[in-house]
């Protein structure tokens, strides 16, 4: 991913909680997905979320936001608590979140797609929904891909331009729901090296993903699920180092660390 270490300063996390979960529950039929469920997240830190197929990942994330209902326990983030039982989106300005599809509006140019929720969500005006995607998507790195559309653009900057349209609402919290498992190898570089550089500025990210390099790297913490529930959380340091826990040695192993 990178030529070397990544230096993120430890002071970006100023240590207010900005998520929290208790026992949080969550079903499909008979089938429970996350099973009682805590986690605090504080401002600026950054959480990889690891762990097999089918454990509770982006569920858990998608509860975050209000995607996915819970069944039972307690989400607060940013100050609002969240109801169980309802699909209660959490609001326009706090959560972000970029999915293993792009999901861009195929029909508008990528300008158009940075643009539409801030002027109708958040009820800007046109010239300032531009100035502000305008930044965005040089942040990224795709202001040159403004006027094209989604299918012109190779995988890696679609993915680009939609943590662009993301950070136009200016969410507090980002959450990354396996955002490299749809590109090929070539690309995933470029969409993690965006990742890397909303790291720097201290954003506070939950990001499911397989990519062990960019956790071990970039991760404040990484927390590891296995049937739904939580079977570690800790410095990314302890996590390479477990030797206690057979079943994460095993994960590791599999996914050839």
């Amino acid at each position: 991913m990178t030529n070397g270490p990544i230096s993120i300063s430890a002071a970006a996390v100023d240590h207010t909680r900005i998520i929290s979960m208790r026992q949080v529950r969550k079903s499909y039929g008979g089938f429970e997905v996350l099973k009682g469920i805590d986690l605090d997240v504080n401002k600026g830190e950054r959480i990889v979320i690891c762990g097999p197929s089918g454990s509770g990942k982006s569920t858990l994330i998608r509860c975050v936001n209000g995607l996915e209902s819970f069944q039972s326990g307690s989400i607060t983030v940013a100050g609002r608590a969240m109801q169980p039982d309802t699909n209660s989106s959490v609001g326009d300005q706090r959560v972000g979140m970029v999915f293993q599809q792009f999901n861009l509006f195929p029909h508008l140019t990528i300008l158009e797609n940075c643009t539409l929720a801030p002027r109708w969500v958040r009820r800007v005006s046109l010239a300032e929904a531009k100035q502000e995607a305008e930044h965005y998507m040089k942040k990224v790195r795709i202001l040159d891909q403004a006027n094209k559309y989604p299918a012109q653009l190779s995988g890696g900057q679609q993915q680009r331009a939609a943590i662009a349209r993301a950070l136009c609402m200016k969410p507090e919290i980002m959450l990354f729901d396996e955002p490299t498992s749809a590109l090929d190898p070539e690309m995933v570089g470029e969409v993690l090296e965006t990742m890397v550089s909303l790291a720097r500025d201290g954003m506070t990210m939950l990001c499911v993903t397989h990519e062990m390099e960019f956790a071990r790297q970039v991760a404040s913490r990484i927390v590891f699920m296995d049937g739904g529930g939580i079977l570690c959380d800790g410095a990314p340091e302890d996590f390479f180092a477990q030797q206690t826990s057979p079943r994460i040695r095993q994960f590791l192993r599999q996914i050839g660390e």
